[in-house]
């Protein structure tokens, strides 16, 4: 387990990630997924406002609205829910009274009093920093919000946003939540991986299995047919890419483990990251995910994957 930024918060080893809930994932699935989840152990469910309104006939708030409706039937549940401000369709940006009206959205659709964790979930240049800070900390001040994460931001942001926190006083951010994964890591390496070291931030990474590229199901062209997804992973279908998914692969085999888990906790040997975030489309898909909280990679097993990804510099 490790700690959520300076608190005492302990996160399990595997963030759910929710936006597959209210577009591919029905209600009755998306509750047990949650059930499954939290009976494993998984405290910290990862959502945005917008989830999913890229999806034909939705709005946004899809996620957040099925998420609500599992919460009010666990009313003492331990889980936390994190979730995101600045790309729903009628909140877009980070003015104060654009991120206050859009928590108070969240909170009637979570059905909740107070929001986990909450995320500027990317940065919004046209409204001047000072202001997007001073807004997350009024709502942490309120007791409307627990703690402030961090989404899609350069380091440069990133750190200007800790020395606005440090000159006024305000609330500290707890998380930064970038891209990362094998095949994928210039976006949180070096710049926000040593911010996330030296500012105690835990980094909770997306995309950590790149598309469903690094869960080895894509190796030809042809699969990429399999899914609505095939089409992202397209671009790991490399010779570099299939390096890495051979090496998990052999790993996966010795260890008798799925290539998923070995994939999520490789990104949990890497300085500065706390938990990665995968979503599962239905109940029966948790299972690898799950078992990546369990599996500890030998130091030489870890070392052999990162200089495979080393090699396709991403």
């Amino acid at each position: 387990m490790a700690k959520l930024g300076r608190t005492d918060i302990e996160i399990y080893p595997l963030v759910l990630g929710t936006n597959t809930f209210g577009w591919n994932t029905e209600e009755a699935e998306a509750h047990a997924v949650l059930d499954a989840f939290t009976a494993a152990g998984g405290n910290l469910i990862d959502t945005a406002d917008v989830y999913s309104a890229w999806a034909p006939g939705n709005v946004g708030g899809e996620s957040e609205t099925v998420i609500g409706t599992w919460l009010a039937k666990h009313r003492d549940t331990q889980a936390m829910v994190a979730t995101k401000v600045s790309q729903h369709p009628e909140f877009k940006g980070l003015t104060a009274a654009n991120i206050r009206a859009a928590a108070e959205a969240s909170l009637k659709r979570l059905g909740t009093e107070v929001i986990d964790l909450y995320y500027a979930h990317f940065d919004d240049e046209e409204t001047p920093l000072e202001e997007t800070v001073g807004a997350f900390n009024d709502l942490a001040n309120e007791g409307t919000i627990r703690h402030i994460g961090i989404s899609n931001y350069s380091p440069e942001r990133v750190r200007e946003w800790l020395d606005i926190t440090e000159r006024h006083g305000y609330a500290r951010p707890v998380a930064l939540q970038p891209k990362y994964s094998l095949v994928s890591r210039s976006t949180f390496e070096p710049g926000l991986r040593d911010l996330a070291v030296a500012e105690d931030l835990s980094a909770l990474p997306y995309h950590a299995l790149a598309s469903g590229f690094l869960t080895g199901k894509y190796r030809t062209e042809a699969d990429l047919k399999q899914s609505i997804r095939g089409d992202s992973a397209a671009r790991h279908l490399n010779p570099s890419g299939l390096a890495i998914i051979e090496k998990l692969d052999q790993i996966a085999q010795a260890r008798g483990v799925a290539i998923a888990s070995v994939a999520l906790a490789w990104t949990r040997t890497r300085p500065g990251i706390a938990a990665p975030i995968a979503g599962a489309r239905t109940a029966d898909q948790l299972g690898p995910l799950l078992a990546s909280a369990e599996l500890e990679l030998t130091r030489d097993e870890a070392d052999e994957l990162t200089a495979l990804s080393d090699v396709i510099g991403a």
